[in-house]
């Protein structure tokens, strides 16, 4: 990047300049300005004098508005810009234009399910219905580790325990229970485990047998269940539970890859540790890869509702109809409601990581998040972890902390994560690999064990259109069997997170 300029404009509405790598003071930017401070690499810098309380534009977007003067050349930062008023008009369904459809079929490897859907990983799950088993699941996947039970399963990836830190203490109805429901519910039908063997303890408000009843886990040569409390304890309910992960790994491993049309992959979007450069370089990237896919049939899901706080009017623009545009803004609404009723507000994010990689208020954040999302039209809106029934580029609903919304959008079905960080986030999703997408080139030569992608090199040149690509093949390679690197590091055991909503009692 040292030929590179100090600082570009995104857009011709911009009153910011974004430095592309660290500018001293004095240096000479785009237009003949002249850094007045020392500003750092991905940071904003004052492209004319800008008075106080005048909107700041990036991507010819509204990021905030300035709580002091700021001259031109100057570093715009937490120091001068706020929130501001934000609002946009909505434009239900103006910019949802459908995308070409591609007549050349992209195909990956696949494990075809009886359900009709194709996993890209399979595993068997152990999964608990309460915190209250999630030990005695644990003590079983480890005693099938030391009696080296897969060696005779090749075709079975591994052993995921699904433990976590609800399922009793809180009601048994409303917003809390249904949520949780749907979470369990989703990860009993996930394409990606070969068979599940699920565990309660007995006596907990999340009953098995409600799960099982309701959502139909009843395919009893991949779906077995027992609790702590029948089998007679725990050393019983691991003894038994070893024997009957034998009897399902037998089933899982007459599973093998086979071709399987793109429009099988279920791609759950996430950025994570984002910077300055994440909506300029990854993101956007990223959204090229989900037009693909979406023009090749398959589905993208884009989440995070906290995150894209101030730039939902992309969004309602592209809605299918005004319908589902309108279920996009009640989400906004419910989330102002619940943030200030638990003493918050929607701009405490960005994190104190996410500001000092350059991004200042959440409407800057958002704008940079949504990129992820292409151009494709809107086409259904979601509650966290609810089904995913239609293609397309859909919305679920979730926090932005990312273990608790890949969990959502892994029960809702997805089967692939692709996931874009700019200060370097280290997770993984067992059981669905994690492509992790690096923003900018200092993170990608620190961290090269943890990424997957350079995105770095848009910086340099590279088109968004071929760095898109990239990451859609990537997708499809992954699909099959290639290993991801968090993968490769045993990423997945603890990043389980149901979003709890409610009292804990």
């Amino acid at each position: 990047m040292t030929n590179q300029p100090f600082a570009l404009c995104l857009h011709e509405a911009d009153n910011v300049l974004v430095a592309l790598r660290a500018v001293p003071a004095g240096a000479t930017l785009p237009g003949g300005l002249t850094a007045q401070e020392p500003i750092p690499a991905g940071h904003k810098i004052a492209l004319r004098d800008v008075a106080a309380g005048e909107m700041i534009l990036k991507y010819g977007q509204i990021i905030g508005t300035t709580t002091a003067a700021i001259p031109a050349g100057a570093h715009v930062h937490v120091q001068n810009l706020g929130m501001g008023d934000h609002k946009q008009d909505y434009g239900f369904g103006e910019a949802a234009h459908p995308l070409p459809v591609l007549k050349q079929e992209a195909v990956f490897q696949g494990y075809h399910r009886p359900s009709g859907r194709v996993g890209t990983r399979n595993y068997l799950g152990i999964l608990t219905s309460v915190n209250c088993a999630g030990s005695v699941a644990r003590f079983i996947a480890d005693a099938a580790e030391r009696s080296d039970l897969l060696a005779a399963f090749p075709n079975v990836d591994g052993i995921v325990p699904i433990v976590h830190g609800s399922g009793c203490g809180m009601s048994g109805k409303g917003e809390g229970y249904d949520t949780l429901f749907r979470t369990l519910a989703g990860y009993g039908h996930s394409a990606n485990f070969g068979a599940i063997l699920m565990v309660g303890l007995g006596c907990e408000v999340m009953q098995i047998p409600d799960l099982i009843d309701r959502k139909a886990l009843k395919d009893s040569a991949r779906f077995r269940y027992m609790t702590i409390q029948h089998e007679g304890g725990t050393r019983a309910t691991v003894d038994k539970g070893l024997g009957l992960l034998g009897e399902l790994a037998a089933e899982a491993n007459k599973a093998t890859r086979t071709p399987a049309s793109a429009r099988h992959l279920v791609l759950g979007m996430q950025c994570g540790g984002s910077d300055g450069y994440s909506g300029i370089t990854a993101n956007p990237a990223l959204g090229v890869a989900s037009d693909l896919l979406v023009r090749h049939g398959g589905t993208s899901i884009l989440s995070e509702t906290s995150e894209i706080y101030g730039a939902e009017h992309l969004l309602t623009r592209r809605a299918v109809d005004e319908g589902t545009g309108r279920k996009l803004i009640d989400l906004i609404n419910w989330w102002e409601d619940y943030t200030a009723r638990n003493f918050g507000e929607m701009d405490n994010n960005p994190s104190p990581g996410n500001k000092r990689g350059g991004l200042t208020t959440i409407l800057e954040k958002s704008l940079g998040a949504v990129a992820k999302g292409g151009s494709a039209p809107l086409s259904g809106v979601y509650k966290f972890a609810e089904p995913i029934d239609r293609a397309g580029f859909v919305f679920m609903d979730s926090p932005g902390y990312d273990p608790c919304s890949v969990t959502g959008q892994t029960a809702s079905g997805a089967n692939l994560i692709a996931f874009t960080t700019g200060r370097g986030s280290v997770s993984g999703y067992q059981p669905v690999p994690a492509i992790k997408i690096a923003s900018n080139p200092d993170l990608w030569r620190r961290m090269q064990m943890d990424m997957d992608v350079n995105c770095g090199d848009i910086l340099d040149g590279v088109s968004l259109q071929d760095k898109g690509h990239e990451i859609f093949n990537l997708m499809l390679r992954v699909a099959s069997g290639e290993e991801t690197k968090s993968e490769a590091q045993g990423f997945g055991a603890v990043e389980f997170v149901p979003w709890q909503i409610g009292a804990v009692m």
